[in-house]
């Protein structure tokens, strides 16, 4: 990349800060712009104005997820120039509405791919279905999470059997047994459950779930599935980080044994065509179509750290919520294994609204504890641009 390059990469990562910040905090965007015109060198320059982009992402991701949400609550109030929303509630009592707006989004950004590359309409179909009946399933995910609060463990020893039983007599290709003939389809049963199961673990946990896991993690070395054994194992290593105990140290070794299994075992499976490797694929179709696959993906680890920066009490179960999807990304990434959600499979889509209904719900507001962003003034500018820098790079 040629110096000339590097400085025009800083002033469009300037110009893009402005636009995407909101009105109260764009003179931030714009005292950075001119740190970026006064650095003389084209590296440093880049590097000044990426870490401004880095350092206010997560401002940047709230704003722009919060305009709707109001909007759809009614709190909007743009007429007069404000957007006041009140994301502590909406994070904490309603972690599903934020999770459901990105389930959403991506859903509709892997179907904008599809279209793009010519998928056939049927595909387009399941996936859009397969929303529909996910979101069906958030809306009566009381159910669940009360059969898991009246039976802690149970439902996760359940569904591991499940697991074990898709390895051993589900449909098998390749010397993979991982899916289940269902209405004419091939689901993945542990797309569906796994992130379910691994999220409420973090939230609740006792020998029976353990179990449940640990049958989850030898399902997952019969299968074989690689990517699933390393989800199940990414997750529980978070959890055995933050927070050890009798239940998550010997699940967490037996998914660790699993994903060791399932690396020295053979996966031949081919890409498929709409499901797999589209992270780059989708490039070759069209750049807008990879931003398009580029940014479903990433939506589905927003509520993970909005949930990490706004609910200390939860931060367990939106860490692990956050490394599970982020393992399946990061699988679909390297290897032949389906792109969540963007990618063509209902599977995906499914279990990324249960793991959602798994997430912490208070019952009430937190009182003091609220957030809000707030479109100041046009002529409330920052009084010191250097201090103004000094806290977006450091908040």
């Amino acid at each position: 990349m040629s110096l000339g390059t590097r400085r025009r990469v800083a002033l469009l990562t300037c110009r893009v800060l402005q636009r995407a910040l909101p009105p109260g905090l764009q003179p931030w965007g714009g005292a950075i712009a001119q740190e970026v015109a006064e650095i003389d060198d084209d590296d440093a320059a880049l590097r000044f104005a990426l870490h401004g982009l880095f350092g206010l992402a997560p401002r940047i991701i709230l704003f722009q997820l919060a305009r709707p949400l109001a909007a759809l609550t009614g709190r909007d109030t743009r007429n007069g120039g404000t957007v006041d929303m009140d994301l502590y509630e909406v994070v904490v009592r309603r972690p599903q509405a934020l999770g459901t707006a990105c389930a959403v989004g991506a859903v509709l950004l892997g179907l904008a791919y599809m279209w793009a590359a010519g998928a056939p309409l049927r595909y387009l179909g399941i996936n859009t279905g397969a929303l529909a009946v996910g979101l069906g399933l958030l809306a009566l995910s009381g159910g669940l999470v009360g059969v898991a609060r009246r039976w802690p463990g149970a439902l996760t020893l359940a569904m591991g059997v499940l697991l074990l039983a898709t390895g051993l007599l589900g449909d098998r290709s390749e010397g993979a047994a991982r899916w289940v003939a269902f209405g004419g389809l091939f689901i993945q049963p542990s797309l569906i459950l796994l992130p379910a199961m691994i999220v409420g673990f973090a939230r609740s946990r006792n020998a029976l779930s353990a179990i449940g896991l640990i049958v989850a993690a030898a399902a997952m070395a019969i299968q074989p599935d690689r990517a699933m054994a390393g989800m199940l194992a990414a997750g529980l290593a978070v959890l055995a980080a933050l927070r050890p105990d009798r239940w998550v140290l010997p699940a967490f070794a037996a998914s660790a044994l699993a994903f060791g299994i399932t690396l020295v075992r053979p996966d031949t499976l081919p890409a498929m065509p709409y499901v797999d490797q589209i992270l780059y694929s989708a490039f070759d179709v069209h750049a807008l179509a990879g931003l398009a696959v580029l940014g479903g993906s990433i939506l589905l680890v927003v509520p993970a750290i909005v949930g990490k920066l706004y609910d200390a009490t939860h931060r367990e179960a939106y860490s692990v919520f956050g490394i599970v999807w982020l393992a399946a990304i990061l699988a679909a990434a390297i290897g032949n294994y389906p792109t969540p959600i963007v990618g063509y499979g209902g599977s995906a889509v499914l279990g990324y609204m249960l793991s959602l209904a798994m997430l912490p719900t208070a019952t009430r507001a937190c009182i003091g504890a609220e957030v809000s962003i707030r479109d100041e003034a046009p002529g409330q500018q920052p009084v010191d641009r250097h201090l103004c820098i000094g806290i977006a790079l450091t908040s």
